[in-house]
């Protein structure tokens, strides 16, 4: 019998769960520690095949590394995560032991993608810095002026379902959008050449390489995801080719800027203003940045929404589900999609 274990928490999908556990065998890891989850998975948990996996665990059983990875149950085949990103879990380590891994992307696009915009908006207008003074008692008194969106160019890095969105939001406020992707969004079509790219009609995108992004960009958002060749995409080189005054805005991951060199970014005026919603050694923030008046700085709410949550929870359950029935997922993080392939 295919056997389940949920290692965290469902808290909004509670009504699927309820239901799926009368036809599923679906229990709960109770391990308290690293350690204890690691002797578990060879003992208490050696005969679950499939891993519900939401985030939170990893403050207590620390990163899905390549170590906590080898001592996964010997029948374990499936590790269904409720997240989008999946820069916690070692993936090579689990292709290696023939481990699938799913993710939710599209169940994130909206709620991030609204924080997206709101960090530009407040970058763009001042309004954390004039919010604060407001408190304060000085009013309008010290508080820089702000730059008006429309007509500015936003430079996207990662046009996935999020850095789509944030184009479709910023389109509303008159915002020239070009984007830097690995790949050019898709062609429909044999029009006459250059081929007609639907996508970015779309959403109103120009392609551009990634210098000519960073050179001509008023406000760069950044929406890729974090890997080998992303850690620290926007260092020391990449902020002297940018713009004076330039926006930053990262709703990505912390660890794709370098939080050292935008702080001196910021502090030489180079960066006017930076939106972060995620940070290299989050929940920790650089000091430089918790001191700079024009950092706007959230804790990671992207998806902090009721609705983004069960969406994603859901979603998650139907790879459970799918991975317990069929020996399939729904959503397959890209690397592992051949491995899926290869199993069908």
């Amino acid at each position: 019998m295919t056997r389940c274990l949920i290692v965290g928490n469902i808290l909004f999908a509670t009504d699927i769960l309820a239901e799926l556990r009368k036809s599923l065998v679906i229990d709960y890891c109770t391990s308290k520690s690293r350690e204890e989850f690691m002797q578990d998975c060879q003992g208490n948990y050696k005969d679950y095949d499939v891993f519900y996996v939401s985030s939170e665990v990893f403050a207590t059983f620390g990163r899905f590394d390549a170590q906590i990875v080898a001592q996964f149950p010997p029948k374990l085949r499936f590790l269904c995560f409720c997240a989008a990103g999946y820069d916690a879990i070692d993936v090579v380590a689990c292709a290696e032991r023939n481990i699938l891994v799913s993710n939710t992307p599209g169940a994130v696009d909206d709620p991030t993608g609204d924080v997206g915009a709101l960090l530009i908006l407040n970058c763009c207008r001042n309004a954390y810095q004039a919010a604060d003074n407001l408190r304060k008692g000085r009013f309008r008194h010290g508080v820089r002026m702000g730059i008006t969106p429309q007509g500015k160019k936003l430079g996207i890095l990662g046009m996935g379902g999020i850095g789509k969105t944030i184009a479709k939001r910023m389109a509303a406020f008159d915002m020239e959008i070009i984007y830097y992707n690995r790949n050019r969004m898709s062609v429909e079509g044999d029009i006459d050449p250059p081929f007609f790219f639907v996508e970015e009609q779309k959403y109103g995108a120009t392609y551009v390489d990634f210098e000519t992004l960073l050179a001509t960009s008023d406000v760069i958002s950044v929406s890729v995801p974090l890997n080998k060749n992303t850690t620290h995409l926007l260092s020391y080189r990449e902020f002297s080719m940018m713009k004076q005054g330039v926006i930053i805005v990262n709703t990505a991951r912390g660890k794709v800027i370098n939080e050292a060199a935008l702080v001196q970014a910021l502090e030489s005026g180079k960066v006017a203003s930076a939106g972060l919603d995620v940070f290299e050694e989050e929940p920790v923030v650089h000091p430089g940045l918790l001191a700079h008046p024009q950092s706007v700085l959230l804790p990671h709410i992207g998806t902090f929404t009721n609705e983004s949550q069960k969406n994603m929870e859901e979603l998650t359950l139907e790879n459970v589900t799918l991975a317990m029935r069929n020996a399939r997922l729904v959503t397959v993080i890209p690397e592992h999609r051949h491995l899926q392939s290869k199993d069908a």
